[in-house]
């Protein structure tokens, strides 16, 4: 994914990424132009509709251009970088820019060819190829990283500005013409942040971030809205309309209601709405679910944990009972061929979780579920949760699940019914675990309960494979020894 225009400037363009995708929104700029960048250096942080990632570049030099700002959407195969090829930290200050139009930020006079030959480890035009985000790319050493000063850009109500002009289709809000705010490098948890920054004029600098090392966070973004909301309007020091306009001297665009805000659908929340509207248009699916007494399940992961040994998460030993459950009802651990009209059951389980992020709902995957223990799960379960709250999660450990387990529970709700993670054929839903009156060896008793859900795809069994499945889990959430037996 590289060009050379003139056998020493070498154009980096966005890599395949894998797994479908055919477009990336740019975060964050990791170099600047005129950074002397080293091989397999991360240039710049991507967000995909299936993770945050940073994409490394194969050359080495100093950076000559930079395409797209932060925010902007790019196509697989367009330019990123120029980076001049065995150029060295002398050549930064020229500050060359690259061939094309780009949106060029710091882009700068072209600086003359270095006299010197360059060193022999530099030359490789080739690259090293190692351009698959988040495969294959050796250690970068400490890159530079420039702050750049606070820009203010001062706009009209025309909403022009330096010579551009962003248009409203690319925002949220009312459709106006304004100039777009200059983020930086401030640290922020997500995109959706920034966008929701944008969307009420919020200046992210002016916010003191409560995530570690002073992450802003969503909450943060909204408690400042509603404070501002409180003081008369104003969000952070600067009027809510067009570049210091007050917004009720700014005549809203006749196709935009006034009274609502659009949200484009979009990274990960498009993927999630292509893909669950795929699910209903595909799958004929069916719902059943039972109450079951998980008090014994609760007391067994007690005595678990008072052992001394690691301590042993609930949706692990969940995870255990529903691996045993598809060893004994192999038809839900399977997907549907259309073209061939086939049923396709699957060898292994590959055990996906729902995971609510600031991002979005991901759905990480633990590879070969059903050949790890419950020690092993809590401490996977752990590892991705922590990376889709971190939006780290690679491509990979977001496809390939075989069988779905929805822990609602966590909401605070009793019950669901979830939509298929299409293309797999089913759904365990977990309620949460709540004292109940329950009838236990014929007496009336205050014990934990809990809704069990499964969500089927009709087309790979009938209700009595779907029921067997549901009462086996339950008989396991009961009578944890059940599940021993089939160990």
């Amino acid at each position: 994914m590289a060009h050379a225009s003139d056998g020493r400037s070498m154009e980096f363009k966005l890599p395949d990424l894998g797994e479908g995708l055919t477009e990336a929104e740019i975060v964050r700029w990791l170099v600047e132009v005129g950074d002397v960048v080293a091989v397999d250096q991360p240039v710049v942080e991507v967000e995909t509709a299936k993770a945050m990632v940073e994409v490394p570049c194969p050359y080495g030099g100093v950076v000559t251009a930079r395409f797209g700002e932060e925010g902007t959407e790019l196509p697989v195969g367009a330019p990123l970088v120029t980076v001049a090829v065995g150029a060295t930290a002398a050549d930064g200050p020229a500050r060359a820019s690259g061939t094309g139009t780009g949106t060029g930020i710091d882009e700068a006079p072209a600086a003359e060819p270095p006299a010197a030959e360059p060193p022999a480890a530099e030359e490789k035009p080739e690259g090293s190829g190692n351009v698959l985000v988040g495969y294959g790319t050796s250690e970068a050493p400490a890159r530079r990283r420039r702050v750049r000063p606070e820009l203010r850009v001062a706009t009209g109500a025309s909403g022009r500005a330096n010579g551009r002009v962003r248009d409203a289709g690319q925002t949220t809000g009312p459709a106006v013409r304004t100039a777009e705010p200059v983020d930086g490098p401030v640290p922020v948890i997500s995109p959706l942040v920034r966008r929701l920054a944008r969307q009420h004029d919020l200046d992210l600098r002016e916010l003191a971030g409560s995530g570690p090392d002073g992450l802003i966070l969503r909450a943060d973004v909204e408690y400042a809205l509603r404070a501002a909301a409180a003081q008369g309007g104003r969000t952070a020091g600067r009027e809510a309309g067009t570049g210091g306009v007050p917004a009720d001297s700014v005549a809203p665009s006749p196709a935009a209601p006034s009274d609502g805000t659009r949200v484009p659908l979009k990274g990960v929340r498009g993927a999630v709405a292509d893909k669950l509207s795929r699910s209903r248009r595909e799958i004929p699916d069916a719902t059943c679910w039972v109450d079951a007494d998980a008090t014994e399940l609760m007391r067994a992961r007690t005595a678990m944990n008072a052992s001394g040994g690691p301590k042993i998460a609930l949706v692990a030993l969940l995870a255990r009972i529903c691996t045993a459950a598809l060893a004994r009802f192999p038809e839900l651990n399977s997907t549907v061929d259309t073209e061939a009209r086939e049923i396709v059951r699957l060898d292994g389980v590959h055990l996906g979780f729902a995971a609510q992020t600031d991002r979005g709902l991901v759905v990480p995957v633990v590879r070969d579920a059903h050949a790890r223990d419950a020690e092993s799960l809590t401490a996977e379960f752990a590892r991705l949760t922590e990376a889709a709250r971190a939006g780290r999660l690679t491509p990979g450990e977001l496809t390939g699940g075989t069988f779905t387990l929805n822990n609602y529970g966590v909401f605070g709700v009793d019950g669901s019914t979830p939509i298929i993670n299409h293309p797999e054929a089913a759904m365990l839903g977990v309620g949460r675990i709540v004292p109940k009156p329950w009838v236990h060896e014929g007496e009336l008793a205050v014990r934990q309960v809990v809704q069990l859900s499964l969500t089927f795809d009709h087309r790979v069994c009938d209700g009595g494979t779907a029921g067997g499945f549901l009462r086996y889990v339950a008989d396991c959430v009961e009578q944890p020894a059940v599940l021993l037996r089939t160990l």
